[in-house]
């Protein structure tokens, strides 16, 4: 899947042209059980600096949420729900799919859907590609299609894909408090 991801960093040469800079694929890619996080660039202060390219994702493994402070890019892929895995075999799953990305802790209340989790931070998501509903601890999203945009304010909440094929979705996330 990350062969058709592509991000584009701009930045300046000596003379102060604009130029690019980084043209390729994901920084850091982690996926598991046909989910995927696909890194595309962090910023850890704001205001970020511009002076000269810093390409901290591509520094680290993939972690769920962005450092203190920080604001973190990425595309994330959502695999059809597989109703012929049994209820033991989704929840193990979910707990080896946030484990590659070091947030098993993130996984509060399971209660509504083995993918529950929470973050601590403000996620701005946009539906790129496929259908999903979101899920939280009471309500739901249903139908969301490409171009819709979710804005999850740190709560506990679940991607369920409703289509057939994989879903794609781009998130910027914020360091936040609250919650």
């Amino acid at each position: 899947m990350s062969h058709d991801l592509r991000r584009i960093v701009t930045g300046h040469n000596a003379d102060g042209k604009s130029i690019i800079e980084i043209d390729g694929g994901p920084a850091v890619e982690a996926a598991a059980n046909g989910s995927g996080l696909f890194e595309i660039w962090l910023s850890e202060t704001i205001p970020a600096d511009n002076s000269k390219l810093v390409d901290k994702i591509a520094e680290a493994a993939p972690t769920l949420c962005p450092p203190p402070g920080a604001v973190k890019v990425r595309w994330f892929m959502v695999p059809p729900e597989d109703d012929t895995m049994s209820a033991e075999d989704k929840e193990a799953a979910a707990a080896f799919t946030f484990d590659v990305v070091k947030a098993g802790h993130a996984r509060v209340d399971t209660t509504r859907h083995p993918n529950m989790h929470k973050t601590s931070s403000v996620d701005y998501i946009i539906l790129i590609r496929g259908e999903v509903d979101m899920l939280v601890d009471e309500g739901e999203a249903k139908s969301l299609k490409p171009g819709d945009v979710v804005i999850q304010r740190g709560t506990n909440h679940a991607w369920v894909n409703t289509g057939t094929e994989p879903a794609l979705l781009v998130a910027v996330l914020a360091d936040a408090a609250g919650a």
